[in-house]
C-alpha cells in the first residue's frame, strides 16, 4: 500500500487516466460551484476522478468522507490494485511502457488480444467484479494512455476492443502521479464502489456534496457519446437521474451535475417545473469537446452545469 501523508494544497493530484467526458479542462467552471461547507463527498460517475483529484488537492476534503463510484467494474478494480499495490503496479507498466517503445501498435495489440483480454476472463467472478492483479491493472492503464482517445469499450462477448491510437510519443510510465494516484486513493476516508449511479441516491443525506456527471445526452444523431462507454445510458436513464437529481435537491444535498445541452436535457431540467421547484437552475458554460470520431468536429462547445448551490463566486 502507498505511504499514506498530507495532501498539500500546493501539490495538485492530476488524473492517472484519460477517460471519456474527463472534467479537468472545466474545472475552473465547476470550483465556482464547490459548496463551502459540506458533510460528504459523493461521486456517482466517478471515471477520471478529476473532481475528486481537485477537491483533495485543494484541501476540501481534508476531515471528510469521500465515496467514489461507478457501475465499470474494470475502473474501480484498477484503482484498488493501485492503492493496494502501487509499486507492483508501477513496475509492471514500466515493462510495458519499454515494449512499447520498441513495438509501438503492434504490442498494442498482443497486449490487448493475447494478454488484458484473457487474464480478465480468468479474473473475472460470478457478479461480474475482477479481482485485479498488479499486472492486469498495468495493461489497463498500458492500454487506456495507448488506445484510441482513452476509451473503454467491450464488444458483445465482453471483450476489451479499443483500437490503439496514433501517438508517436504516448506518456505511459508516470511514476510520480501513479504515486500520488495510490497515496489519494488510499486515505482512509476515501471508499471506491462499484454500482450504479442510483447508489448514490441510497446513501446520499441532508449536507452531503454530489457531483454527478453522466455519459452525456448526445447533441445530434451523429454525436452519440454514449457509444464510448461500456453500456449505453439512454433516454430512461437520463430521465431516472433527473429525479434521482430533483430527490437529492429536496433532501438538502449540494448537488452539480454536468451534461450535454441536448434539447433533452434542457426539457428535463430547464423547461421542468419540478426542476424549478426543487431549487435547481441551468448554466451554459464553455467547454472543449475533444471526442469525436472527425477530429474537425471537435472544439469549443457550451455544456449545462445544474445546480442548487449558490456561491459569492457566481458572476
Amino acid at each position: 500500500m502507498a505511504s499514506v501523508g498530507c495532501i498539500m494544497p500546493d501539490s495538485p493530484i492530476r488524473p492517472l487516466l484519460k477517460w471519456a467526458g474527463g472534467k479537468r479542462q472545466l474545472l475552473p467552471a465547476l470550483r465556482r460551484f464547490y459548496p463551502p461547507a459540506f458533510e460528504r463527498y459523493i461521486e456517482p460517475f466517478v471515471g477520471s476522478g478529476a473532481v475528486f483529484f481537485d477537491l483533495l488537492s485543494s484541501g476540501r476534503l481534508r476531515d471528510r468522507d469521500a465515496i467514489l463510484i461507478d457501475s465499470n467494474a474494470d475502473l474501480i478494480a484498477c484503482y484498488q490494485a493501485v492503492r493496494d499495490e502501487v509499486d507492483e503496479v508501477a513496475r509492471a507498466l514500466d515493462d510495458l511502457a519499454a515494449a512499447h517503445a520498441r513495438t509501438g501498435r503492434g504490442h498494442y495489440y498482443e497486449v490487448r488480444d493475447r494478454r488484458f483480454n484473457p487474464l480478465r476472463d480468468r479474473l473475472r467472478a460470478s457478479d461480474g467484479c475482477i479481482a485485479y492483479t498488479p499486472e492486469l491493472a498495468a495493461m489497463f492503464i498500458y492500454l487506456n494512455r495507448t488506445g484510441f482517445n482513452g476509451l473503454f469499450r467491450l464488444n458483445a462477448s465482453g471483450a476489451f476492443n479499443v483500437p490503439a491510437g496514433r501517438y508517436e510519443r504516448p506518456r505511459i510510465a508516470d511514476r510520480n502521479r501513479l504515486l500520488r494516484v495510490a497515496e489519494a486513493l488510499s486515505i482512509p476516508r476515501v471508499r471506491l464502489q462499484v454500482g450504479s449511479f442510483e447508489t448514490a441516491d441510497a446513501i446520499a443525506k441532508a449536507g452531503d456534496f454530489l457531483y454527478i456527471d453522466p455519459p452525456y445526452a448526445p447533441v445530434s444523431r451523429t454525436a452519440n457519446f454514449t457509444s464510448y462507454t461500456s453500456g449505453r445510458f439512454g433516454a430512461a436513464d437520463q430521465q431516472r437521474l433527473q429525479a434521482m437529481v430533483v430527490g437529492l435537491a429536496r433532501r438538502g444535498c449540494h448537488v452539480l451535475l454536468s451534461n450535454s445541452t441536448a434539447l433533452e436535457i434542457a426539457t428535463l431540467y430547464e423547461g421542468n417545473a419540478q426542476t424549478r421547484a426543487a431549487g435547481l437552475r441551468t448554466l451554459r458554460v464553455p467547454a472543449r469537446r475533444a471526442i469525436n470520431s472527425h477530429a474537425g468536429r471537435r472544439g469549443s462547445v457550451e455544456e449545462y452545469l445544474i445546480t442548487n448551490i449558490h456561491t459569492e463566486h457566481e458572476d
